[in-house]
Order: C-alpha cells, then sequence, then structure tokens
C-alpha cells in the first residue's frame, strides 16, 4: 500500500500545469482531490514518475453565478457545493446530490472537476451534468475548447479529454422547476447500486420539459432523452411515470457484481428513477 517514488509537482497556474504534462507525456498525471488516483497509486495499479498537484492554481477554485448561468472552477470542493448559498438558491439539486457523495472527510477535499473527469461510472456528478446539459471546459497545448457531458464520455474510465488537457470548469444554466437526485447505496459512503437525477417543469399542470439520467447502470452515465420525452406533455400520472421508467430500462446496462445481480440493479434502477420523478414533479 506504498506508491512507487514519484516527482511531485504544485503549479501556479493552468498554463505551468499543461506545460508539465505536456514535457512529462504519460509519466505524468494530474492530481484533483485523489480519491480515485492515490488507492490506485498505493496498490500500484497506475505507474505514475510525476504527480501534478492542481490544489494551487486559484482560478480553478470558485462558484460564478451571473443570473441562470452557473459556472464551477474544476477544484471547487463538493463541500462547498454543499455550503453555497448562491448555489443552492439557483440550482439546488446540486447541493442534494454532493450532500451524497461519501461522508465529510471526503467531500472536504473531493472536487467536482475530479469527480467528472476521470470518467468513473460510479461517480454521482456526471450523470447529474448530463441532467443538466452542462459543457466541460477543457485546456491543453493546443487552447481552450468545450465538450458537453452529454459527449463526453466514451467508456468507463475513457473520455473526450486527451491526456494532455485539465479540466477547467463546469458550467450549465440553471433549470427551473423541480428537482430530484436520488440514490441507493449499501451503506454510507458507498457507491451508487443506481441513482437518478431528474429536473422537471410544469406549465398549466402539464409537465413542459423533462430531463433524466442514471448512475452506475453502464459503463457510462445514462441520459435517455425518450425518458424525459415520456414525461412531457403529461400530467405525471403513475401511468406516464411507468413510461419513462420502461424507457430508461431499455437503454441501461447494468453488470453483475459485489453490489448485486443485473436483476436487482434493474429493480432497484426502477424503484430509485420513480421515486425521483415524483420528487421532482412535486417540487416543479
Amino acid at each position: 500500500m506504498i506508491p512507487a517514488p514519484f516527482e511531485y509537482h504544485r503549479p501556479e497556474s493552468v498554463e505551468a500545469a499543461v506545460k508539465l504534462i505536456a514535457d512529462f507525456g504519460d509519466s505524468a498525471r494530474v492530481l484533483a482531490g485523489g480519491h480515485s488516483l492515490i488507492p490506485m497509486m498505493k496498490m500500484r495499479m497506475t505507474d505514475i514518475a510525476h504527480l501534478v498537484d492542481l490544489q494551487k492554481i486559484g482560478t480553478l477554485k470558485g462558484i460564478r453565478i451571473d443570473g441562470r448561468s452557473v459556472t464551477i472552477g474544476a477544484m471547487t470542493t463538493q463541500h462547498e457545493l454543499i455550503e453555497s448559498t448562491a448555489l443552492a438558491n439557483v440550482a439546488p439539486i446540486l447541493r442534494e446530490a454532493a450532500l451524497q457523495i461519501a461522508d465529510p472527510q471526503v467531500r472536504y477535499v473531493g472536487t467536482l472537476g475530479g469527480n467528472v473527469a476521470n470518467g468513473d461510472p460510479g461517480n454521482d456528478m456526471p450523470a447529474l451534468m448530463q441532467c443538466l446539459d452542462a459543457s466541460y471546459h477543457l485546456q491543453g497545448p493546443d487552447g481552450a475548447r468545450t465538450v458537453k457531458a452529454r459527449d463526453f464520455y466514451e467508456a468507463a474510465y475513457f473520455t473526450a479529454r486527451t491526456d494532455e488537457e485539465i479540466l477547467t470548469a463546469v458550467s450549465f444554466e440553471a433549470p427551473a422547476g423541480g428537482h430530484a437526485y436520488v440514490k441507493q447505496k449499501r451503506k454510507t459512503g458507498d457507491y451508487a447500486t443506481a441513482a437518478a437525477a431528474v429536473v422537471i417543469a410544469k406549465s398549466g399542470g402539464a409537465c413542459s420539459a423533462a430531463s433524466i439520467a442514471m448512475t452506475n447502470l453502464s459503463d457510462t452515465p445514462v441520459w435517455c432523452e425518450a425518458a424525459g420525452d415520456a414525461l412531457v406533455g403529461t400530467a405525471l400520472g403513475a401511468a406516464d411515470v411507468e413510461n419513462a421508467v420502461n424507457a430508461m430500462l431499455e437503454v441501461i446496462n447494468p453488470q453483475d457484481d459485489n453490489k448485486g445481480p443485473v436483476a436487482f440493479k434493474r429493480h432497484a434502477a426502477a424503484v430509485v428513477l420513480r421515486r425521483a420523478i415524483e420528487r421532482a414533479a412535486s417540487r416543479a
């Protein structure tokens, strides 16, 4: 449980961090909160000669809100998301989701950028960002670019981010209406067996817009357009909710593991999603 020897770097700007990664190539890795990377280093599951710590880069931190436009620096911690009153006022679903991540000790150090950038299908924020139609801001040797969260995840631990790029921020338009993030897990601190992010808007007693995404039920987060479409124009009755649940069950692809067999995971997914839709509808 002791990492192999490595060189530690603590740059003070994004440009300096990008240069270090470009200079050292495959032997360098970026460190945000470290909850995924450090255990892998301790178990020697990854060979890293240069660790580039982003903690000292002030421009990667902070929450900026302009009307309903929200931009969050990649090094903003889960605790800071929870404590931000301004963020809770415009996008309370982030606080609801962050409170369900691991435990306080982890949330004080774990970052939004680290949670979304490494492509772990068990992380909570990727599905939420897809639900919100968020954009990821990347910077590398060739400059800056933006990738939609819905286009970012390719497979487990494989994303649209190149090895030379750093995720600098996440941005989205805060949705109007109701929201919910519901998570089923075996114990406090565990990854989800199934979790659902839902936002719903109503007009004239009917659903006018809906977005639904789920966590840890495939090798990527699953945003299902058909599930949201199944609710639009309806009164959000029991049959309408079941149509949305069935649409999601068509696209998830859970696997047997220590959290349970496929049949149990599909059952948990359906229960969690029903609860999330009902809660979001009650808040809309």
